[in-house]
C-alpha cells in the first residue's frame, strides 16, 4: 500500500522497489585507477580530481539528492567518496590530518533543501585521519551557475565566495560537480588568501 501512495524507485534508473540498485551501486564503485585528474576550463592551480563523468546513474542521484529531496542517497555517493579519499591518501597525493572543506552552495539553496547536500556527503564519507569543516559560505544574491557561459559563471562567482571558518593543516575541497571550474577556483583562491594549505579538489562527478 506505501508502494502504491509513494511509488519506491532507485535514484539512479528509476527501477521500482528499491532505493539504490546493485546495478546502479556497481556504476559508483571507485576502480584502481581512479579517481581521475581532470583540468577544468578554468584552472584552480591545484590537481583536480573527479571520480566520475556526470551522466547516468551518477548524474540522476546527484539531481535526485539536490533537487529531489532524495536524502537516501547521501549514503551511496558517501561511500564512492570514501573510497575516493582512501585512495588519494594512499597514493600519498593527501596526508593525514586532512580537513575536507565542502565547496560553498547558495543560502537560498541550502534552505529550499533542507540542508547542504555537499556537506551531508562529506560528512558521511567518514575516513580515518579526516575531519570536515563548513569552512566556506556563498554570499547573497549569487545567481543559480545552470545555462551560464563560462565566462559569464567565472563572473558571477567573483568575489562571492568568502571563509566564516578557521581551518589548519591540509584541505581537500569536495565539490558535487565540476563544470567550469569557477566554484574551485574560487575556493582555492579565498582559503589561499586566508593562509590555507589546499591540496586538491575532489569532484563526485565531472561535465
Amino acid at each position: 500500500m506505501l508502494d502504491l501512495v509513494l511509488p519506491l524507485e532507485c535514484g539512479g534508473c528509476g527501477a521500482p522497489g528499491t532505493r539504490w540498485c546493485p546495478a546502479c551501486a556497481a556504476s559508483l564503485e571507485v576502480h584502481t585507477d581512479e579517481p581521475i585528474v581532470i583540468s577544468p576550463r578554468l584552472d584552480p592551480g591545484v590537481p583536480v580530481f573527479s571520480l566520475g563523468r556526470y551522466a547516468g546513474s551518477r548524474r540522476a542521484a546527484i539531481i535526485a539528492m539536490k533537487e529531489h529531496g532524495r536524502t537516501d542517497l547521501v549514503g551511496p555517493l558517501a561511500v564512492a567518496v570514501a573510497a575516493g579519499l582512501t585512495r588519494l591518501l594512499t597514493w600519498g597525493v593527501l596526508e593525514t590530518p586532512l580537513t575536507v572543506v565542502p565547496a560553498p552552495t547558495r543560502r537560498s539553496a541550502a534552505r529550499r533543501r533542507g540542508g547542504d547536500p555537499v556537506t551531508a556527503v562529506a560528512e558521511a564519507a567518514a575516513v580515518p585521519g579526516t575531519a570536515v569543516v563548513a569552512a566556506l559560505r556563498m554570499r547573497a544574491f549569487t545567481r543559480d551557475s545552470v545555462g551560464l557561459s563560462p565566462g559569464q559563471r567565472q563572473h558571477n562567482i567573483a568575489g562571492r565566495v568568502r571563509v566564516r571558518e578557521r581551518v589548519s593543516g591540509e584541505v581537500l575541497v569536495l565539490d558535487d560537480v565540476v563544470t567550469t571550474g569557477a566554484t574551485a577556483c574560487e575556493s582555492v583562491r579565498v582559503l589561499q588568501t586566508a593562509g590555507v594549505h589546499v591540496a586538491a579538489i575532489l569532484a563526485v562527478a565531472h561535465a
